[in-house]
Parts: C-alpha cells; sequence; structure tokens
C-alpha cells in the first residue's frame, strides 16, 4: 500500500517554477503572473499533478491570446521583449473554470473579511456570514483559523444567552481537525448558521473584563479568613477556616456569607440580559445575591 501525502504550498511553488523552465514542461516559452501563480496553487490542493495540469491548459490559453493580440502592441512588453507570453490570472481562470477569490492571507483582506465574518454573525445576518465564510473557503483559509474565531464569538457574542452555541463551535474545531478540507466547509457552515441565528449577549465579556479591571487597579484584598485553606499544618491556630459555613449543609445550598475580599464585596459584575436562555437567569442572579449577602 503506497499513501501520497498532499504537497505543501512551496513545494507546489517549486513545481511551477521548474515546469515554466524545464525542456520537458513549458522550456521558458511563458511567463507566469505572481498572483496567476498563487490561484493555481491554491487551486491544486497539495496534488502535483493537479498544479501541472491547469499550468499547462492555461499556458495553452496565453498562447491563444497572444496569437490573436496585436504583436505591435504587446500586453506585457517585458515579457514579450523576452520572447515570452505571459500566463496571467485571467487565463488561469479561463483554464481551470474557476474565478480567482481577492484574499491574501497575509494581507488586508485576511482581516478584512474574518472582521466581515464575525461582524455578520454579531448581526444575526446568517446569509452575509455564509458569504464570507465561502470566501475563505474558496481562497483556501486554514480551517483552523475560521474555526478559533467561532470558538471566541461563541462566548463573546453569544455567551450565556445560548450556552450551546460554544458547546457546536468546540465541536466544529475539533470535527474540522479531523476531517478537513473540502467536507469541513459543511461543518463550519453548519456552527456559522447556529451561532448566526442564535439570541446575543456580550455579558460574559463585558463581566470578565470588569473583574480584570478591578484587580489591575489594585482592588485585590486578602482573601477572607473563613475561606483560607485549613488544611495545612498550622492553618487552624491562624484562624482559618473558622467560621465557614458549608453550603450543603443548609435547604437550597446557599449560606449567606462574603466570598469576595472587602475591596470588591458587592460588586456585580455579570449583568445577564433578557436574551435567549440568559433571561432566566435575570431573576435567579437577583435571589443569588441576595441570599448571599442577606438581604
Amino acid at each position: 500500500l503506497l499513501t501520497l501525502q498532499p504537497l505543501d504550498e512551496e513545494d507546489l511553488r517549486e513545481l511551477v517554477r521548474r515546469a515554466l523552465e524545464d525542456p520537458r514542461g513549458l522550456a521558458g516559452r511563458h511567463s507566469l503572473a505572481p498572483e496567476a501563480g498563487e490561484h493555481l496553487v491554491r487551486l491544486a490542493g497539495g496534488d502535483a499533478r493537479r498544479v501541472l495540469t491547469y499550468l499547462e491548459a492555461a499556458a495553452s490559453a496565453s498562447s491563444a491570446a497572444a496569437s490573436a493580440a496585436d504583436p505591435t502592441d504587446p500586453a506585457d512588453p517585458a515579457a514579450a521583449s523576452a520572447g515570452r507570453a505571459e500566463i496571467g490570472l485571467a487565463e488561469v481562470e479561463l483554464a481551470v473554470d474557476r474565478a480567482a477569490v481577492r484574499y491574501d492571507r497575509d494581507g488586508d483582506q485576511h482581516y478584512d473579511v474574518a472582521s466581515a465574518f464575525i461582524k455578520s454573525i454579531r448581526g444575526s445576518d446568517v446569509d452575509a456570514a455564509l458569504h464570507y465564510l465561502a470566501r475563505m473557503v474558496e481562497a483556501g483559509e486554514d480551517p483552523r483559523f475560521i474555526a478559533r474565531r467561532l470558538m471566541i464569538h461563541a462566548s463573546e457574542d453569544v455567551g450565556m444567552a445560548d450556552p450551546s452555541a460554544l458547546v457546536t463551535a468546540v465541536a466544529a474545531a475539533q470535527a474540522v481537525a479531523m476531517v478537513g478540507w473540502p467536507e469541513a466547509r459543511i461543518i463550519l457552515a453548519q456552527a456559522v448558521i447556529h451561532l448566526a441565528t442564535a439570541p446575543k449577549s456580550n455579558a460574559v465579556v463585558v463581566a470578565v473584563d470588569e473583574a480584570l479591571a478591578d484587580v489591575r487597579a489594585g482592588r485585590v484584598g486578602p482573601v477572607p479568613v473563613h475561606l483560607r485553606d485549613a488544611h495545612y499544618p498550622g492553618a487552624s491556630r491562624l484562624g482559618h477556616g473558622g467560621g465557614y459555613v458549608y453550603p450543603h449543609d443548609l435547604p437550597g445550598a446557599v449560606a449567606a456569607q462574603q466570598y469576595a475580599p472587602d475591596p470588591v464585596a458587592g460588586r456585580d459584575y455579570y449583568q445577564p440580559t433578557g436574551h435567549g436562555q440568559e433571561a432566566r437567569l435575570v431573576d435567579l442572579l437577583a435571589r443569588l445575591r441576595g441570599l448571599l449577602r442577606g438581604r
């Protein structure tokens, strides 16, 4: 059994460079525009045979276009003076019948499309979100990058309004890692649809950032004595753990005692919204805080 592994993109680029110059290939009769070369590599999907087939077809299209053009007005004077017909993006698109997606994974398009993708999900526009997903898929974006963005979004913009959104996003990330392209597109699309149509809440990110702001501002204070570890030798002589009320000994398993240090006692970081499943936490949290603080 012989297992063939896909080539990485740099291997494919080297293969194309050799094919352009080698006498067994195009023998220096053609030049290749950079954007056309990148489109070839993206479409090849790690398959050397495919990229060479595409290159040959694009070269034929380029030669045909050069023969039909006015030789006194070459499209590429530098290539013409070198006696080469340039293979441009248009020839590659024509040869493989696949339009090039204007998307540079290391440039502005990468960040712009990713930003629009997340903002469309946040705005509950499932169709726009699927459009940007399709652009990333077609451009050969790393599916793990897309899955990571979805996991972050699930907590940052959906949160407790639909806690299952994070479960879906994590499951999608795990499945994508196991499956890869092209089937990963289906898994990512399901996660996008779930997150885009879910009720939205940013209460989680607001809560943790407010807590971090207090810590960074020095509002920390010592841990209340009754909450300190009482298991190590000498802890009991220091009074650690004294007065701690075990919640499970009480009806409802909620004890009226202070948990936060003095500087932030009574601070309400988490403010649930009335959206989705989070709405049920509004009254519950008010009751819990009342019991804990003896109100």
